[in-house]
């Protein structure tokens, strides 16, 4: 009798603990799935390394719906509507000039183009992630008739090499523009699309333009650029800002959006190790006890066989 309590006391007190950390690691398991593994911000000196996944250029390219082939307008800027693949960048051009960019949304695309004076031709072009170009669309040709600012001899142009420009939430991104035509000085309207008030920049001279923002919250912009030269002739340009980073959840107070969850999961474990806590002391004193009546019945055998 004494031999089937020793194998029980000793056997039943591993394999309870045993039991406590199976549960334990099963239940605390889900916690470092959910939590995401946090980017450290690079320090000064340090050098990174990224690798791009290879694909194939966008196949399919935009159509322009609007406005139809051979109409005229006496008003600019333009709106500019089609068809596309669905997540791609459209950049317009006009006359061959980067006339504004959009991002394609649901298939489809809208964005306002300002106008040359006479013919303009306009085209579109889609572009992926990579920054790799889909077929040219269909060509579109439109006259501009506007004698405001044949009055003062000069049409003001906004235009920029990049449809998309991109840098880290908090970090500030610059875009460079080249405003020509017109007279000076020059007034700029810029709207970044984060909510904080439109930024007004004053322009002595035409030429290269740069503009810069931080964006606090990783995210795509579209911003609205407008430049009024001082005899009040506008041009117009929209484009595509690139905030990288963790895109917040408006849905949780969190940044992450880990945080409740990680702390109802927690629960869980702790409860189960205090239930599990007085059976394993009084297992832990059973097994003690069983040990020392092992020990003594030991000692007697052998005094015995003296």
């Amino acid at each position: 009798m004494i031999n089937n309590i020793r194998f029980s006391a000793q056997w039943v007190l591993p394999v309870m603990v045993g039991a406590c950390l199976l549960v334990l690691c099963v239940l605390v398991q889900p916690t470092a799935a959910i939590n995401q593994i946090p980017i450290p911000d690079p320090k000064p000196g340090s050098f990174g390394l990224e690798a791009t996944k290879l694909q194939a250029p966008p196949a399919q390219g935009a159509t322009i719906t609007t406005p139809s082939n051979g109409s005229s307008f006496a008003t600019s800027p333009l709106t500019v509507n089609g068809i596309c693949p669905p997540d791609l960048l459209v950049q317009v051009y006009n006359n061959n000039v980067m006339a504004g960019s959009v991002m394609c949304v649901g298939g489809s695309f809208s964005l306002q183009a300002s106008l040359f004076s006479g013919l303009n031709e306009l085209s579109a072009i889609v572009y992926d992630a990579l920054e790799q170009a889909g077929p040219t669309s269909n060509i579109t040709t439109v006259t501009y008739t506007d004698t405001h600012f044949t009055a003062f001899g000069a049409l003001v142009t906004l235009t920029s090499s990049y449809g998309r420009r991109s840098a880290a939430a908090g970090s500030e991104l610059s875009w460079p523009l080249q405003l020509s035509g017109g007279n000076g000085p020059y007034a700029f309207s810029i709207d970044w699309a984060d909510g904080t008030p439109t930024e007004l920049k004053s322009q002595a001279l035409a030429g290269l333009v740069t503009v810069t923002h931080t964006y606090k919250k990783a995210g795509i912009y579209q911003v609205n650029i407008k430049v009024t030269d001082v005899n009040g002739v506008s041009a117009f340009l929209q484009v595509i800002a690139v905030a990288n980073g963790q895109v917040d959840s408006a849905a949780t107070a969190s940044p992450t959006g880990t945080a409740a969850t990680t702390t109802k999961i927690l629960w869980i474990p702790a409860a189960v190790a205090l239930v599990l806590l007085a059976p394993t002391f009084w297992l832990g004193r059973r097994s003690q006890i069983v040990s020392l009546r092992n020990k003594m019945l030991k000692e007697r055998d052998s005094y015995a066989g003296e």
